[in-house]
């Protein structure tokens, strides 16, 4: 089992493309998915799509939620406020969308814990591209 990471984006391709590099340099043994768009494949965010690939996701060892900004922000803070308490660890995580992506899926790959993906994800914040 691996931490799974879901990605917000009020875009559908914007979020299916950061998770498929994300799952290219973590494997295949994590969970990476999109929750991108609405329902009707318009610009926006659904609590529904949120919520069905946080239980995609979920393998037990927890769940970290990226989100781009706004809405897909404000919808995934409604989530985790319906979610059970009896169901999956579920974390927000504010880092940037694409390389929080990838410094989470790759952290989850090793195995490690919820709270070491939600820190390296949170990391990529400060990281320098120059």
């Amino acid at each position: 089992m691996t931490v799974g990471i879901v990605l917000v984006s009020h875009s559908a391709d914007l979020a299916e493309a950061a998770a498929e590099l994300a799952r290219e340099l973590a494997g295949p043994s994590t969970a990476v998915l999109a929750a991108g768009g609405t329902e009707d494949g318009r610009f926006g965010t659904s609590i529904d799509k949120i919520e069905a690939a946080v239980s995609g996701a979920d393998s037990g060892d927890g769940v970290a939620i990226l989100m781009d900004v706004g809405s897909a922000v404000l919808t995934s803070k409604a989530l985790l406020a319906e979610l059970d308490d009896d169901g999956p660890d579920v974390r927000l995580v504010d880092a940037p969308l694409v390389e929080g992506a990838i410094a989470a899926a790759v952290t989850a790959s090793t195995g490690q814990d919820l709270d070491a993906v939600v820190a390296a994800a949170e990391q990529a914040r400060g990281m320098h591209k120059l």
